[in-house]
């Protein structure tokens, strides 16, 4: 869930699932209608040679509580950190990273990773609990539903007991929430702001409904921060089979990954929450300490990549480069897969050049369209040699990347044309073998509970799936 130009509930609420389906394909048929008749649609840059066009330092810039790490303390914190890699050149793959995003990367750091729903909004509430300052939460989904209301009520607890509350939500994300849930809310003396309403009467200027705030973020007194793929919704209530001894598909949640960081990289998700307000709101918010101090608490080098439309394609960039300079392997989950002619290229290449290429695709979708959209790539995906394979059991909506063990991404980014052209998201980088291990250990459970998708099986599937895959294919830039 939380996905582009609709959201749907696959376990329940059938009524909304139609809607939303509907919903989904309605838009993306108009927004095809008019880049046909109107004018060309914006389109990601040229990365072909992206490498040979940046203009990379010999060292990447490590920012610390007390500055930047002079060039030969920044090598030697990175060889520490990535001291097992593989035959992979980080310190230069962290080079053009830098000069490609603008990015730098931060030292310092604690960065947990959070599986499924259960831990991860109980880590989160367990935070909003101790806030003694500022609660900042922004997010897609924040659904009017058992766990959304539970959600809330925390958050009215805090903003009553005097711990001021704001809130970003979708437009499009939150369309089927009633009017009634946001203003208890702001009754309660909670700030929202609404992104890119869908009425357009809502906020006068351009009407960008195809643009979408697909982050999640939370900071916590400017001292704990989340992000990752998790939104505020019933789908989360329950874990998936995911280091579970779960047996009934009733029970099943969704599958995802998320991160909670303390140290100096939750300033950044902070800025990035306050200018997004500072974009979407021309109510000011209330002067507080949105930056305390932050000492290193951590060993963890984190990159905080965030990109949205009319920027500099960062994520885009960042994959790219991930891709194009594996040596050994790329271990990727991805519920939502629709990439570009360009990076479908660099992940094929990676393949072709021996890389061991692993991703693991939903066996079911809260978006068909999308879902099809994906499988319209299995083949090419074979035939250069990657390995497939669709998970068992729950719905799929994490987004994870783990090249040589080392480099590892959490975020909000799907691998497809809307997160990195159409929407505001946001993706942590972290360059750590022990970390890249537990990723590595994640994604291997997340194997055993897939099948393998082999190229002889998959060329006898019926023409009925052809049809839909192809039609998908068609709309994949719009979906």
């Amino acid at each position: 869930m939380g996905y582009g130009m609709g959201q749907a509930v696959a376990r329940a609420g059938g009524c909304r699932v139609i809607r939303a389906g509907v919903l989904r394909l309605f838009l993306a048929i108009q927004m095809f209608t008019l880049c046909a008749t109107m004018s060309a649609c914006a389109t990601l840059p040229d990365v072909r040679d992206l490498a040979g066009k940046l203009d990379a330092a010999d060292t990447p810039t490590i920012a610390t509580p007390r500055g930047a790490l002079p060039a030969p303390k920044a090598e030697s914190l990175l060889s520490q950190r990535v001291h097992n890699a593989k035959k992979t050149d980080l310190k230069e793959l962290a080079a053009l990273e830098e000069a490609a995003t603008g990015s730098p990367l931060i030292a310092g750091n604690k960065v947990t990773l959070l599986f499924d729903g259960p831990a991860t909004i109980n880590a989160m509430m367990s935070a909003i609990a101790g806030a003694k300052d500022h609660i900042n939460f922004e997010t897609y989904i924040f659904d009017e539903d058992e766990l959304g209301l539970k959600f809330a009520n925390l958050l009215m607890e805090k903003q009553r007991s005097g711990v001021q509350v704001n809130i970003i939500y979708d437009g499009i994300g939150t369309l089927d929430v009633s009017a009634g849930f946001f203003k208890r809310l702001r009754d309660a003396g909670i700030k929202l702001t609404e992104f890119n309403p869908v009425n357009p009467l809502k906020r006068f200027g351009r009407w960008r409904i195809n643009n979408r705030d697909h982050r999640k973020i939370l900071v916590v007194d400017g001292k704990i921060g989340f992000t990752g793929g998790i939104n505020i919704a019933e789908d989360y209530s329950h874990s998936s089979l995911f280091r579970s001894r779960k047996q009934s598909s009733a029970e099943l949640g969704w599958r995802d990954t998320h991160l909670r960081i303390e140290g100096p990289a939750v300033a950044t998700l902070q800025m990035l929450f306050l200018d997004t307000w500072a974009r979407q709101s021309s109510d000011p918010l209330p002067d507080l300490t949105y930056f305390p101090h932050l000492s290193a608490v951590g060993d963890k080098v984190v990159r905080i990549v965030a990109s949205r439309p009319g920027s500099d394609f960062e994520i885009y960039k960042a994959f790219t480069l991930a891709l194009q300079e594996a040596k050994t392997s790329i271990h990727m989950t991805n519920a939502y897969f629709a990439p570009d002619a360009q990076i479908l290229e660099k992940l094929l290449d990676a393949a072709r050049r021996g890389v061991d290429v692993r991703i693991v695709f939903p066996s079911q979708s809260d978006v068909g369209a999308v879902y099809y959209a994906g499988r319209s790539f299995y083949t090419e995906l074979l035939q250069s040699g990657v390995h497939v394979y669709e998970l068992k059991g729950s719905v799929l909506h994490a987004k994870t990347t783990v090249i040589d063990s080392a480099w590892s991404t959490v975020g909000s980014s799907n691998f497809d044309i809307r997160s990195f052209l159409h929407n505001d998201e946001i993706n942590v980088i972290v360059l750590d073998a022990a970390f890249g291990k537990n990723m590595e250990s994640a994604f291997q459970e997340d194997l055993r509970n897939s099948d393998e998708i082999k190229l002889d099986k998959w060329e006898q599937r019926s023409m009925a799936e052809r049809i839909k895959e192809w039609g998908a294919r068609r709309l994949a830039y719009y979906l």
